[in-house]
């Protein structure tokens, strides 16, 4: 069974994606591209550099012009790649608190939306790909091949990035976890530009009472599903 050639994958924080993306583009061949990193190294780039949150206009500039590389995974820690800036290696310093809290602020930015998407797009447009994001099958790559949007309630995605964040030594009340996350819900679905939701061809998934397994299951199915019935119509 074949991939589709471009794979595109939204949903809100903590319901499933970057595991999901991960699984999928296992493929020899397959680049995997979570979107949502270069928002967060350029909130991390502002906050050690003390540009204010608040300044659209050097946020925009930063992410036009940061040294930013996405690479697999050079240890192995659990990560799913390797984030760097300036040549320093980020990766789990981009999931850290004040990160959490600031990203999506910095992501309602058109200045930044417009500086990453171009990035984005020479990324997925070359194909064999699987993106992930929060915008990508209705903005980044309207043209993806299939188009999954996860989804979980909130309680069960705060209780999946309090997990996370203790497995890494971080004393973070689970209420604050929560309520990072339902603030940044309303931020991601509230912004005016390119706002975090299903794109109309998208498969909506809840993953609400699934493992990453169980997930990953379902959409294996779809793919089978969908190759059969391309074979089907081409015979």
């Amino acid at each position: 069974m074949g991939l589709p050639w471009r794979i595109a994958i939204d949903g809100p924080a903590a319901s499933g994606k970057s595991t999901l993306g991960q699984r999928l583009a296992a493929p020899p061949g397959y680049l995997y591209v979570d979107t949502g990193v270069m928002y967060r190294a350029v909130t991390w780039a502002a906050l050690r550099r003390g540009v204010p949150i608040a300044d659209e206009a050097a946020l925009t500039g930063l992410a036009e012009t940061l040294d930013l590389d996405i690479a697999p995974p050079t240890v192995q820690d659990g990560r799913l790649y390797t984030v760097r800036v300036d040549g320093e290696d980020v990766t789990w310093d981009l999931r850290r608190p004040e990160v959490d809290a600031a990203v999506s602020q910095v992501s309602a930015y058109p200045g930044v939306r417009r500086a990453l998407t171009r990035r984005q797009r020479q990324i997925g447009l070359r194909g064999r790909v699987v993106m992930v994001g929060r915008d990508i099958g209705t903005v980044v790559l309207p043209e993806a091949d299939l188009k999954i949007y996860l989804d979980a309630r909130l309680e069960t995605r705060a209780w999946r990035r309090y997990q996370e964040l203790q497995a890494r030594g971080a004393d973070v009340p689970f209420e604050a976890v929560l309520e990072t996350m339902r603030q940044r819900d309303a931020l991601d679905q509230g912004r005016e530009v390119a706002p975090l939701r299903p794109a109309p061809d998208a498969v909506v998934l809840d993953t609400t009472a699934l493992d990453i397994e169980g997930v990953f299951q379902k959409v294996l199915d779809l793919i089978a599903a969908r190759c059969r019935e391309t074979s089907h119509v081409a015979g």
